[in-house]
């Protein structure tokens, strides 16, 4: 059997004073907190396109990374990327996995041999899960690199690209169900406008809609008990995209009646291109009853495109964990690195390094999240400020038991408000030195 990965062995945890590349320093998969392991907590997955397929490119340069893995006809090099695949997932002890349909499978000449390959891949990958404890986290359809999709795919003006768009969901959906997955992502690539001078935007989100109760219905029908998420983005590649950002989302899913079904895939690098953090994206899909997955990664603010990095800000990281947390963790959901090496991190290498330093980052961050709500300071201090809610005038305004009328005479009762800090400053403090103690 071919070694792809030659110079990674099998990555174990050896403490934040290992000077050895292909270690962990702080993801112990094992390690107890709060009564689940790390590696129930984190649920880290790899991402199919950016690690067995991305071959470098940016939108100013050519592939830098060979990802034919040593084979020339399409069919060998997607079967030989399989194999790749969980060569590197068994060594850094990855328990999960996500697709698009065309990461693991080449398109054919016509939409049958496409699905031909597709099924054939799919069947070659269940055989490569027996026999490991690999599992399928979601999988999805790549619906807007093909041409066909240049004016959008459910939201396209061209029914016959909504339906062959309809036709690979089907076709994902099918294989999310064969391989066990719980989750199956819509992430709208291209449903969304460059300008509304020939645009339908009714027309357009009603279609999508559409689109995506067929699919609810034919995922149910077929025995789908999982989640179904959208991933918000809000530009790139069109200039407004329909799934703007969570609370876009969110409007989109109570309109069509679609929230029973539906839940968020957060991406940090999203969050970043909406003018968002990572956290507020998180939050936002959390008291809303919608949080589902997370795409993990992190963006550049200097850079204005989806960069894709893996995640190394601990900062970020924890207080994305803390959202997680207090979401209460994943159910069917986990941490997908979609995140791919730099362009001038080609070598084989370089993969397991970055999903090393990912893994780190947020088997970090989960300890620091915990030891923030252990701790308790940043907790009570927004209890104590919110305080005034939970008696008199404003507990009656919690309750729905006021008035415009009653509350004027409060007003005139007790007159000019007295304000308190929101001590911002003290509460980062406060932040740093839990993080950095």
């Amino acid at each position: 059997m071919t070694n792809y990965f030659p110079n990674v062995p099998i990555v174990k945890y050896e403490g934040k004073d290992s000077k050895n590349p292909f270690s962990f320093k702080y993801y112990d998969a094992k390690k107890v907190i709060h009564g689940k392991t790390m590696e129930e907590h984190l649920k880290f997955a790899m991402s199919w396109w950016h690690t067995m397929v991305a071959g470098g490119t940016d939108p100013f340069g050519a592939e830098t990374m060979d990802r034919s893995y040593g084979k020339k006809e399409p069919m060998d090099i997607a079967k030989a990327r399989a194999d790749a695949a969980f060569e590197l997932m068994t060594k850094l002890g990855i328990k999960y996995f996500c697709f698009h349909d065309v990461d693991i499978a080449p398109q054919g000449s016509n939409f049958e041999e496409t699905r031909k390959n597709f099924h054939e891949m799919v069947d070659y990958i269940e055989e490569k899960m027996k026999g490991t404890d690999i599992k399928l986290l979601w999988g999805t359809a790549n619906v807007f690199s093909n041409p066909r999709y240049m004016h959008g795919a459910g939201t396209s003006p061209n029914a016959d690209s909504f339906a062959y768009a309809a036709s690979q969901i089907k076709n994902a959906i099918d294989a999310t169900i064969q391989l066990g997955g719980m989750g199956y992502v819509f992430w709208g690539g291209r449903e969304g406008y460059e300008t509304l001078l020939n645009t339908d935007m009714k027309l357009e989100l009603d279609n999508m809609a559409r689109l995506m109760k067929m699919a609810v219905e034919y995922g149910r029908k077929k025995g789908f008990k999982g989640d179904f998420y959208i991933e918000p983005k809000p530009k790139e590649p069109t200039k407004h995209q329909y799934d703007f950002d969570s609370a876009t989302v969110l409007a989109f899913l109570r309109k069509y009646g679609l929230e029973k079904d539906f839940k968020l895939n957060i991406e940090a690098n999203h969050a970043t291109l909406a003018g968002h953090t990572f956290q507020h994206e998180l939050a936002t899909a959390r008291i809303n009853g919608v949080f589902g997955s997370v795409d993990a990664n992190q963006g550049d603010p200097a850079l204005g495109w989806d960069t894709d990095q893996f995640p190394t800000d601990i900062y970020s990281a924890t207080l994305a964990m803390y959202e997680i947390i207090k979401a209460g963790g994943f159910v069917n959901g986990g941490l997908n690195f979609d995140a791919k090496v730099r362009r001038g991190s080609f070598e084989f290498d370089d993969l397991a390094l970055g999903y090393i330093a990912g893994m780190d980052t947020f088997a970090l961050a989960l300890i620091k999240a915990y030891e923030i709500i252990d701790d308790g300071r940043i907790d009570e201090f927004i209890k104590a400020r919110y305080s005034s809610y939970s008696t008199g005038i404003g507990k009656k305004i919690v309750e729905g038991k006021t008035s415009l009328e009653e509350l004027e005479q409060y007003t005139i009762d007790n007159g000019e408000p007295t304000m308190e800090s929101g001590r911002q400053e003290y509460l980062e403090s406060v932040l740093n030195n839990i993080l950095f103690k």
